[in-house]
């Protein structure tokens, strides 16, 4: 997503074979990391040059794809082509170079070569190879051309004369040393033109100061992704905040644990649509702001003084990139805001729900509780009953008994068969209670001994 500054002088030379190394176990990064700080170098030049860059949006199997395409292309002209872990590779076709780089999202192609000052301005640059033969990883985002000629010369006027006067930028760089110009918009050929003045620029200058500009544009077309995915993402949002105030407005009057039940699953839907939204959004976001923050780098390295009657590039990219980081920044503090709202909602809501689930629960309780009474009512008169019955058909075992013993030969010494049986009565109504109250003590125990 970022990329590191590119102010390393000359191209990264091939090693000779691995380092020496004291039998120390490297750590896994620590060759990518050793190779981004002599990442994106810059080459030393003379003008007249001129510079073409491509700038297209890739994911991995594209990445991949283009890799295999361009070892084939370099093999075809008889040079070596890139690694399979290599994120920069370099090669010299003719009088001009062609470097291709892999950047967090997307592949550049860059190449240089001498200007004909001579031919016509508007004409396409002699040797270029984005021909017939070019193959595009992706969909192109960036095009641009920057021209680097004398600054008091005959090509530096007829280029400076095909910019638009309206959005036209001119700033002196490097204490005056080169001029440099630009009006951000597209020519016939879809490049933006990035012209530079050369007055006292050393090789060195005015290689890093090329390559700065392609690269200022460059992150100037993927900052200003984040506003196409802002303007993308706010009909979700307004959608969801005019749902939100109507769920807000039903609120104040439902009643009911249904109804609330069918609020808060409505409320969840709306969390989870914001939820995907703010998701599909955040790594757009992010980048902007990390190409945002390359930009103003880039701006701040060319130390710039203004031309009368121009804005300076800092000037016109501050008023047309700051608006569109702002509309970003805007958009995903409403979702977070709005996230937060949505939450307050669910949580009041839930509350009530969890409210009218606890009174709900509390009248099933109470008529289970009636229930448990009566059943105890019931209970206590099955077991009079029950005693009333079993003593009944106790005591006439013992009236027959008592007969039956009056036959014998104890039958003189016995009282008479009505007065056992009346005797036995409250006898047995006492055994037959007791004996039954034992048994249900004995089972209510049991049941707390479970519980």
């Amino acid at each position: 997503m970022t990329d590191s500054d590119s102010d390393g002088v000359g191209q990264p030379q091939p090693q000779g074979g691995e380092p020496h190394l004291p039998g120390f176990p490297p750590h896994p990064a620590r060759d990518l990391v050793l190779g981004e700080l002599h990442a994106r170098p810059f080459r030393p030049l003379v003008g007249p040059r001129v510079f073409l860059r491509y700038g297209f949006t890739v994911d991995e199997t594209g990445v991949e794809a283009d890799r295999d395409w361009f070892a084939g292309y370099c093999r075809s002209l008889g040079l070596q082509g890139p690694g399979e872990a290599e994120r920069h590779h370099l090669v010299e076709i003719g009088e001009g170079v062609l470097r291709r780089e892999r950047h967090g999202e997307f592949l550049t192609y860059t190449w240089d070569g001498p200007l004909d000052v001579a031919a016509p301005a508007e004409a396409p640059p002699a040797g270029h190879p984005f021909g017939a033969r070019f193959r595009a990883p992706g969909p192109m985002m960036v095009a641009v051309r920057c021209d680097v000629v004398p600054a008091d010369g005959e090509a530096f006027s007829r280029r400076f004369a095909l910019f638009d006067r309206t959005s036209l930028c001119v700033s002196q760089t490097d204490g005056g040393a080169s001029v440099i110009a630009t009006d951000f918009r597209q020519d016939r050929d879809g490049l933006t033109r990035i012209l530079v003045g050369d007055r006292s620029l050393s090789p060195v200058q005015a290689g890093a100061q090329s390559q700065r500009l392609l690269e200022l544009e460059t992150y100037r077309l993927f900052a200003m992704l984040g506003l196409a995915e802002a303007q993308r993402q706010m009909p979700r949002v307004s959608a969801i905040e005019d749902a939100l105030l109507a769920l807000a407005e039903r609120m104040r009057t439902s009643d009911g644990l249904e109804a609330n039940r069918a609020l808060l699953g409505e409320l969840m839907r709306l969390a989870a649509d914001l939820e995907a939204s703010a998701a599909e959004s955040a790594y757009r976001f992010g980048a902007s702001r990390a190409y945002y923050g390359i930009v103003r780098q880039r701006l701040e390295t060319f130390g710039e003084d203004q031309q009368d009657g121009y804005f300076t590039f800092t000037q016109f990219l501050s008023r047309r990139l700051a608006p569109a980081m702002r509309t970003c920044e805007t958009l995903e503090e409403r979702q977070v805001k709005l996230s937060e709202k949505l939450a307050r909602a669910a949580t009041l809501l839930r509350t009530r729900v969890d409210v009218e689930l606890q009174e709900h629960n509390r009248s099933q309780l109470a008529a289970m509780n009636r229930r448990a009474r009566l059943q105890l009512r019931l209970q206590q008169t099955v077991e009079g009953l029950s005693v009333a019955a079993v003593s009944y058909y106790v005591v006439g075992l013992i009236a027959y008994l008592a007969k039956g013993a009056k036959t014998g030969p104890l039958a003189a010494w016995l009282p008479s068969p009505e007065l056992m049986t009346g005797l036995a009565v409250p006898v047995v109504l006492a055994a037959v209670f007791l004996t039954v109250r034992r048994i249900r003590r004995h089972h209510s125990e049991e049941d707390h001994g479970e519980g």
